[in-house]
C-alpha cells in the first residue's frame, strides 16, 4: 500500500520526530511531526519523493487542545495518496519555520496563515501581508477563535504602506488593473516595461475578500455552508459545493448513495463543459477572433439551459447536502440532456477545428506565456496550466470521486507549455466531458439520492477533498466541530496556485501578450481572494492601501471629465 510505504519511509528517515500516524484509508495519511522536523519533512515529500504541494493549513485549536495547528497538504497523484503534514505549535508562541525556500508553492499559503490565524512561518522570504489590508490593525487574526465573525475594526487607512520599489533600469511601469477591459474582477498587476518587453512585474489582489471560512465556522451549519460554497467562484460553483460536502463526508466515513454519486458527476460535467465553452470564446475574444467568441456562446447556451431544467439555475445548482443530492434527474431530463449533447458534440467538432487551423490564433498563442513542467512542479501549478506542460494529473483520475472511478476517459496533455496548449488541452476535454455524462446516465440506476444521518456528526475529524474543476483542482480541508458546523474549514481554488506562475509567464515577453497570458490561467480572482505585490528581480513587496485605491479612482474619474470637457 503506498500510504504505508510512504509511512515506513518517513518513520525510518526522522524516527521519533514522527509523533503520531492516522491512516484514515488507504487514500489518506496524516502525519503528525514534532515542529522542528516539519520542515525537513516537506524537503523529504516535494524533493525525494517527489510529491506534489498541494495547500498549507493555519488552525486555531486552542479550544480543544490548548495549541495552533499547521497542516502542509501534498499529493502523490500516480499513488491516489493525499498527506498532510501537521503539528501543533505553543499558544503563547505560534512559530514554525517556513518552508518556502524548499517548495516554493507554499509561498502566499504560508503568508495569508500569517495574517488570518497569526502563525509566523521563520525565515519566509517575503514576510509581508498578503490578504489583510494596509490598515488593519496589528495583532487581530480574523481567524483566531477569540474574534467574532461580525467583528468590524477600525482600520487606520493612512497607515504606512509599501512603496512600490523603483522599475529596474532601463524599464517604465505599465500598470495592469486593478481595473481592465477584459477582466470581471479587479487584480493590479505593475509591469516593468523595457520597450515593448516585460522584464517583471508586481501583483496585488485580494481586494474582494469575503470571510467565508469565518462564516462557516462561526454562523453557518453543516447543510448551509454548500450554498455558501457555491458563491466561491462565478464559474466553478458545483465543483467547491461538492469538493466541500465530500471533505466533511470522508471525515465522518459517509457515502452517498451510487445514483447521488453519478448525479455530482454528471453536474460536475455539465459545469466543465460551460466553462470550457466561455473560456475557448474569450480567448478568442481577446486575440481578436470574434466571430469564433460568438461561436462558443451560441453553442454554451443550450448547456445552460438544461442545467437550469435539472437545478432551477443556470449556474448555481444548490446540489449537494452531506450524504447526499437534492435534485434527481428523471427519465425526460436524461432525454433531452442527451439530445442537447449529441447537438453540442456535432457543433463543437466544426467549432475546434476553426480553432485549431486558424493560423492567427497559432500566432498569438504559440511560444506565448510559456510555463514548463518545471515550473509547474515549484509553482504547484494544477489543471489545463500543467497539463499542456505535459504534466498528465487530473483529480478525477488520479483521486477519483463521486462517480469517476467507474467511467472511462482521457487525461488530455500537450507539450508546447504555453497558451496554444492550454486552448488545445481545454478544447478536447469538451468531448471526454460529453462522453463522461453520457456514461452516467447510461448507468444511472434506481435509487435514493441521500444517504439518512441519524446522529451528530462526530466532531475532532479531518476531511480532505480535492475536486478536478474546469482550471485544475479545487481542494478542501475540514474539521468537524460541534453545533452542527466545521471547526476549520480551508478551501483552495486552482486560480491560488496558478496566478503564482504567472509572474514566469510573463517574463521577457512581450507586452500585448500580458492579457492572453494571464487569460490562459482562467483566472478567478473571486476565488482566490481571502497579495502583494512581488517585484521577480528584487522580490520588494508592496500592497495598495484602500486609500491608494480611491485616490487612483479619483484621478482616474478627474481625467475622464477632463477629456470629455
Amino acid at each position: 500500500m503506498a500510504a504505508r510505504e510512504k509511512l515506513g519511509f518517513l518513520r525510518q528517515r526522522f524516527g521519533a520526530a514522527i509523533i503520531r500516524a492516522d491512516l484514515t484509508s488507504d487514500r489518506r495519511l496524516y502525519v503528525f511531526v514534532e515542529p522542528r522536523s516539519v520542515k525537513e519533512v516537506c524537503r523529504a515529500l516535494f524533493r525525494e519523493l517527489d510529491a506534489r504541494y498541494v495547500i498549507t493549513i493555519g488552525a486555531d485549536d486552542r479550544p480543544w487542545s490548548g495549541c495552533f495547528m499547521v497542516a502542509h497538504n501534498f499529493a502523490f497523484d500516480r499513488d491516489r495518496l493525499l498527506v498532510s503534514v501537521m503539528c501543533l505549535l505553543p499558544a503563547d508562541s505560534p512559530r514554525i519555520e517556513s518552508i518556502s525556500d524548499v517548495v516554493p508553492a507554499a509561498n502566499w499559503a504560508e503568508r495569508e496563515m500569517r495574517d488570518l490565524v497569526g502563525i509566523e512561518a521563520v525565515g519566509h522570504p517575503y514576510p509581508k501581508r498578503l490578504v489583510l489590508p494596509d490598515g488593519w490593525p496589528e495583532g487581530l487574526h480574523p481567524l483566531r477563535k477569540d474574534v467574532e465573525w461580525d467583528e468590524a475594526p477600525d482600520c487606520d487607512e493612512s497607515g504606512a504602506g509599501y512603496d512600490f520599489d523603483d522599475p529596474p533600469e532601463g524599464c517604465t511601469v505599465v500598470p495592469f488593473g486593478p481595473f481592465h477591459p477584459t477582466l470581471d474582477e479587479p487584480a493590479h498587476f505593475r509591469l516593468y516595461v523595457e520597450g515593448e518587453t516585460v522584464r517583471g512585474c508586481e501583483y496585488r489582489g485580494f481586494m474582494v475578500h469575503r470571510g467565508i471560512e469565518k462564516l462557516a465556522e462561526s454562523v453557518l451549519g453543516y447543510n448551509d455552508i454548500p450554498i455558501m460554497a457555491e458563491r466561491i467562484c462565478g464559474i466553478c460553483g458545483c465543483v467547491h459545493n461538492v469538493a466541500y460536502a465530500q471533505s466533511v463526508e470522508e471525515a465522518v466515513a459517509l457515502r452517498p448513495p451510487p445514483r447521488a454519486e453519478y448525479i455530482r458527476t454528471i453536474m460536475l460535467e455539465l459545469e466543465r463543459l460551460h466553462s470550457h465553452l466561455l473560456w475557448v470564446g474569450l480567448a478568442c475574444h481577446i486575440v481578436g477572433f470574434d466571430t469564433l467568441f460568438m461561436q462558443a456562446f451560441r453553442v454554451r447556451e443550450p448547456v445552460m439551459w438544461i442545467a437550469e431544467k435539472i437545478s432551477g439555475n443556470r449556474k448555481t445548482y444548490g446540489l449537494c447536502v452531506i450524504g447526499g443530492v437534492r435534485w434527481d434527474i428523471t427519465s425526460e431530463l436524461s432525454d433531452e440532456l442527451k439530445t442537447v449533447l449529441d447537438k453540442l458534440e456535432s457543433e463543437w467538432h466544426n467549432v475546434a477545428r476553426a480553432v485549431k487551423n486558424d493560423k492567427n490564433i497559432q500566432r498569438r498563442t504559440c511560444g506565448v506565456g510559456v510555463a514548463d513542467a518545471s515550473v509547474v512542479k515549484e509553482m504547484g501549478l494544477i489543471g489545463p496550466v500543467a497539463r499542456a506542460a505535459g504534466v498528465d494529473i487530473d483529480c478525477r483520475r488520479d483521486h477519483p470521486y463521486a462517480a469517476y472511478d467507474r467511467v472511462d476517459f482521457r487525461v488530455i496533455t500537450a507539450q508546447s507549455a504555453d497558451v496554444w496548449g492550454r486552448l488545445v488541452v481545454r478544447t478536447d476535454e469538451v468531448f471526454e466531458s460529453i462522453s463522461i455524462i453520457r456514461q452516467c446516465l447510461a448507468r444511472l440506476e434506481p435509487g435514493p439520492i441521500q444517504t439518512p444521518i441519524k446522529e451528530d456528526l462526530p466532531a475532532g475529524r479531518f476531511g480532505l477533498s480535492s475536486v478536478e474543476a474546469p482550471r485544475g483542482e479545487s481542494h478542501h480541508f475540514v474539521i468537524t466541530g460541534e453545533n452542527n458546523r466545521p471547526r476549520r474549514w480551508r478551501v483552495r481554488a486552482p486560480t491560488y496556485q496558478n496566478l503564482q506562475g504567472v509572474p514566469s509567464m510573463i517574463r521577457d515577453a512581450q507586452l500585448a501578450d500580458m492579457t492572453i497570458a494571464l487569460g490562459s490561467i482562467d483566472p478567478c480572482f473571486s476565488c482566490t481572494d481571502r497579495i502583494e505585490a512581488v517585484d521577480v528581480r528584487s522580490g520588494a513587496v508592496k500592497v495598495w492601501t484602500p486609500r491608494d485605491l480611491r485616490e487612483m479612482a479619483k484621478r482616474a474619474q478627474s481625467g475622464r471629465h477632463i477629456k470629455d470637457s
